[in-house]
């Protein structure tokens, strides 16, 4: 998404100001434009087909924490969250193609509209089909009888499957892919019951400016998210249809994602590796701003780490990871994308195109969110490169030396030393 607690600071606030006023009803009258159109005249939209040799298959699990209570909203005992895992699959002729978003999920994406400059209700989200096949028989492994796993964690405010791209690309490639949503955190999270939880932080964030507690609150909002990817570690083998190396585990996410699977590794010896698509590693509303730190910045990691910064940002000029830079012993990979933006690093760059396109939006729309790069060329960069981050620290495969320096065939790709 464009805008959220760890993004760049005006455009975050502008998100959150935003949909606190929508969450209690106040604000602007909407123009025409917003009101939902019939559902023939919304955009549909698709997605990019994964290249790995596996056709991938996918299952959702509701997960409960018995042990800890919902930190958000305090009458829930326990802390419940929706995981999709996508996996290398065996046959998926038979097996329908999964939806990116549920209906109620769908709809709560749309009332958040995260996607800055597109208007309300003009949209069919729930219509996008993934290329991961619902209940598809897994794959035997070729070599050995346990696959890697990723997990996956969204930006704040986003649901789990705005990393689609990414995370089916990784499962046709012969990984398995946890993708979580964290409840009450994202813009709606839609439970087998036909419940579905909307995103408490907008009114959190309007309490804690009043209040002078915008520290805490993003301190909170990446703890939540760390426990609850530590919890879906204690999870792995009943979510998992194949045996799983547990030598080699990852992590990785946009945003606030990129955030919690950095500080998660830092916590957590199981994770063996972790990737952060342009997430800041503090506790500041502005990616320049010097501080304070989080513990995965001020101390440190000893395991392989990859950034990847929309342009402008690098380990030189975002005084957090410059801290990791200079605190980690492990190896470390940072790479900026020419002419992208926050968003690029999510299915933005697929669908925000074709949105503004089909709407005749203007061309700021886009290029708020990901960046003047063209969307074909970004989305090959990342299934080249987070691809190739974790084939040689998890699978200990050669990649042709495309992660030791710049490639002719990616030029957009610069090495920040």
């Amino acid at each position: 998404m464009t805008t959220r607690t760890s993004d760049s600071g005006p455009r975050r606030r502008a998100l959150l100001a935003a949909t606190a006023l929508a969450a209690v009803g106040v604000g602007m009258a909407q123009p025409k434009a917003a009101v939902a159109a019939p559902a023939a005249r919304r955009v549909r939209l698709t997605l990019p087909a994964p290249t790995g040799p596996y056709p991938v298959g996918t299952v959702s699990h509701r997960l409960v924490d018995q042990d800890r209570p919902d930190p958000w909203v305090a009458s829930r005992p326990s802390r419940e969250l929706m995981v999709s895992v996508r996996y290398p699959a065996r046959d998926v002729e038979r097996y329908p193609r999964a939806a990116q978003l549920l209906p109620g999920e769908a709809a709560g994406f749309d009332r958040l509209n995260n996607f800055g400059g597109v208007p309300k209700g003009r949209v069919d989200w729930a219509a996008t089909r993934t290329f991961a096949h619902q209940g598809a028989p897994p794959a035997r492994a070729r070599r050995g009888p346990a696959r890697p796993v990723v997990l996956y964690s969204p930006g704040v405010g986003d649901p789990r499957s705005l990393g689609t791209t990414l995370t089916d690309e990784l499962a046709s490639r012969g990984y398995v892919v946890i993708c979580v949503d964290h409840t009450y955190d994202g813009s709606a999270v839609e439970f087998p019951d036909g419940r579905v939880e909307t995103s408490r932080l907008p009114e959190e964030y309007e309490r804690a400016k009043r209040e002078g507690t915008v520290v805490e609150l993003l301190r909170k909002t990446c703890a939540v998210r760390v426990a609850d990817l530590r919890f879906v570690l204690d999870r792995l083998e009943a979510l998992a249809p194949m045996p799983l190396d547990r030598s080699a585990i990852g992590a990785f996410g946009q945003s606030a994602g990129g955030f919690a699977a950095l500080q998660a590794m830092h916590d957590d010896r199981r994770i063996a590796a972790a990737a952060n698509l342009d997430g800041v590693l503090a506790y500041v509303e502005e990616d320049q701003d010097p501080g304070p730190l989080s513990t995965v910045a001020a101390d440190g990691v000893d395991r392989p780490v990859l950034t990847m910064g929309k342009d402008g940002n690098d380990h030189h000029t975002v005084p957090s990871w410059g801290a990791l830079w200079e605190h980690s012993s492990g190896p470390r990979l940072d790479l900026t994308l020419l002419g992208s933006a926050h968003a690029t690093y999510t299915d933005a760059t697929s669908m925000l195109p074709r949105i503004a396109a089909r709407l005749g939006l203007p061309e700021k729309v886009v290029t708020d969110a990901i960046g003047t790069v063209a969307p074909e060329r970004a989305v090959a960069v990342q299934r080249a490169y987070v691809p190739a981050f974790f084939d040689r620290e998890l699978r200990h495969r050669d990649d042709a030396g495309l992660l030791d320096g710049p490639s002719a065939r990616y030029p957009e790709v610069r090495f920040v030393d």
